[in-house]
C-alpha cells in the first residue's frame, strides 16, 4: 500500500494534480492524504479575512479548511472510482513546507503530490519559488509537481538528465524504476556535455547506471552545453517525445537552473537524493466512503 501526500489551496491546478495522481497510481493500491494547510493570510477565496469578521479568526479558517477539504474528498471519490484507492483529509494550521515534513513522517509518506500554480489570494501558493522551496526542504521522499491542470498521459518515454557525478545506483533510481516498471516505459538517460570528456568517476557512475538499468528499455544520449540550459532541456524533451522527465536534485543543481523556465507542459517528480521527475506534454460503481479529518 502506497501512501500518497497531496497538497492542496482548493485551486483547479490542485485539484488537477490529485486526479492526475490517482491515474498515475491506478494500478496500485494507495491510501491519499489530502493536506490543506492555512494561516492568518490564508483567504480561501476571499477578498481579505474581513470576510471572517465577528468570528475567532483560526476557529473560522479551520472550518472554512474543513469545508473545502469535505467537498474535494466527495469530488475526487465521484472522478476516481477505483476500489484500490482510500481518501482521507488532512486540515492544519501553518506554513506550507513544516506541515508537510511532519505530515511525511507522521504517515509514512511514499509521495508528495503539488500543483505548480495555485490561487493567487495564498500567502504561500504552488509556484516557482515556493515550489522550489519545498523540494529543498522535503527531503524524505520524492515529489511530483504537476503543471497547471494537465492532462493524463501514459508515460511512455521518461529522460533522466544526470551529470554522472552521483545519484546512479539502483537504490538511489527506485522511484524512476518503479515508475518505469509501471507502464513498461523506456528511460532515455542523456548528459549535457560540460566538459569534451567524462572524468574517470563520472564514467564508473555511467557504467553503474546502466547496469542499475538492467531489464528496462534504455538509451544514452549526450546533448551539447548552451548558456541557456533550460532551452536545451526542453528541445530535448519534444525531440524525443518525452512524457516524464526526471533528474537528482542536489543543492544548486541543474534542476534549479532548468526550473525557473519549467515548461507548462512539463510534470516534475523529484525524489532526494534528491530525485525528481517531470512529466511532459507534447500534445494537448462508485463506492460509500467517508470523509475523515485527521490532525497532525
Amino acid at each position: 500500500m502506497k501512501n500518497i501526500l497531496v497538497a492542496t489551496d482548493f485551486s483547479n491546478n490542485a485539484y488537477a494534480a490529485l486526479f492526475y495522481a490517482t491515474q498515475l497510481l491506478a494500478s496500485k493500491p494507495c491510501n491519499f492524504y489530502i493536506l490543506n494547510a492555512f494561516t492568518e493570510n490564508t483567504l480561501f477565496g476571499e477578498k481579505d479575512t474581513r470576510a471572517f469578521a465577528g468570528k475567532n479568526l483560526s476557529v473560522a479558517l479551520k472550518a472554512k479548511s474543513e469545508e473545502k477539504l469535505k467537498q474535494t474528498f466527495h469530488k475526487i471519490n465521484l472522478d476516481n472510482d477505483n476500489g484500490q484507492h482510500e481518501f482521507q483529509t488532512l486540515s492544519v494550521k501553518g506554513n506550507l513546507t513544516p506541515v508537510m515534513q511532519r505530515a511525511i513522517e507522521k504517515y509514512d509518506i511514499d509521495l508528495v503530490v503539488m500543483g505548480t500554480k495555485g490561487n493567487t489570494g495564498a500567502k504561500e501558493i504552488f509556484i516557482g519559488s515556493n515550489t522550489m522551496k519545498v523540494t529543498h526542504a522535503i527531503n524524505q521522499c520524492p515529489i511530483l509537481a504537476v503543471p497547471k491542470e494537465i492532462d493524463y498521459k501514459t508515460p511512455k518515454e521518461i529522460a533522466f538528465f544526470t551529470d554522472f557525478k552521483k545519484g546512479c545506483a539502483k537504490k538511489t533510481i527506485a522511484p524512476l524504476l518503479f515508475i518505469a516498471s509501471l507502464f513498461s516505459s523506456a528511460i532515455r538517460v542523456a548528459h549535457i556535455e560540460e566538459e569534451h570528456s567524462l572524468e574517470k568517476e563520472q564514467e564508473s557512475h555511467r557504467k553503474l547506471l546502466e547496469l542499475s538499468l538492467t531489464g528496462f528499455e534504455h538509451s544514452f544520449h549526450s546533448v551539447q552545453d548552451a548558456i541557456d540550459k533550460a532551452k536545451v532541456i526542453n528541445d530535448f524533451l519534444e525531440e524525443n517525445q518525452v512524457e516524464l522527465f526526471s533528474m537528482v536534485q542536489r543543492k544548486r543543481s541543474l534542476f534549479e537552473l532548468w526550473y525557473v523556465n519549467l515548461s507548462s507542459k512539463t510534470l516534475v517528480f523529484i525524489v532526494r537524493f534528491h530525485f525528481s521527475f517531470f512529466l511532459s506534454r507534447n500534445d494537448n460503481c462508485h463506492r460509500n466512503k467517508r470523509s475523515v479529518n485527521l490532525h497532525l
